[in-house]
């Protein structure tokens, strides 16, 4: 059976989703901090480090039960940092981004492709990125993330697989994705 971690990268409640700080009457830490809560939660039972270089939410983090991973700022820093350091813990490192919509079965993900990346509803990001440890994996969230992890994949020769259609690939980063939250 091969062992999987979940790293869940977070930056400070308060410094996070700047596009969604512009949308009136919304309380955007308190919204950060339920997405985040419900994929920590989701990722359940598997082993789950929280990647961030902030000491407000390393403590909201153990206080979920997840392990923490001090990371210097920057998405992709942070995972490279949690990444390196899953090491020999596990085979295989899940990254799910903190602000999925619908984060259900997290926990029970068993990747089949060395690779398995979760394209986000524009078809272009990767809103989860599983990878085997030890591999050498160069991460490249932001623009065009799901076209470089494939290459990424390719590079090291490793099968990948890009999901479509997962219910994980909807997450908040602009006002109109306010839309598909539950009330």
């Amino acid at each position: 059976m091969v062992d999987v971690g979940v790293i869940v990268p977070l930056k400070s409640f308060g410094r996070a989703k700047s596009r969604l700080r512009t949308v009136a009457g919304l309380d955007v830490d308190e919204l950060v901090e339920r997405l985040a809560r419900a994929v920590v939660l989701a990722a359940r039972p598997r082993a789950t480090f929280v990647a961030t270089d902030d000491d407000d939410v390393a403590r909201w983090a153990r206080e979920l039960g997840a392990a923490v991973v001090l990371a210097p700022p920057g998405l992709n820093a942070a995972v490279e940092v949690a990444y390196r350091d899953l090491g020999d813990s596990v085979d295989v490192a899940v990254v799910a981004h903190g602000d999925l919509v619908d984060p259900v079965g997290l926990g029970d993900f068993c990747p089949v492709s060395d690779v398995t990346i979760v394209a986000d509803h524009h078809g272009t990001g990767t809103t989860v990125l599983a990878v085997p440890t030890g591999a050498g994996f160069r991460f490249a969230f932001g623009p065009s993330s799901r076209a470089l992890h494939e290459r990424e994949a390719t590079r090291l020769g490793l099968a990948w697989r890009t999901l479509t259609d997962s219910p994980w690939r909807f997450d908040v980063d602009e006002p109109g994705d306010l839309e598909r939250l539950r009330p």
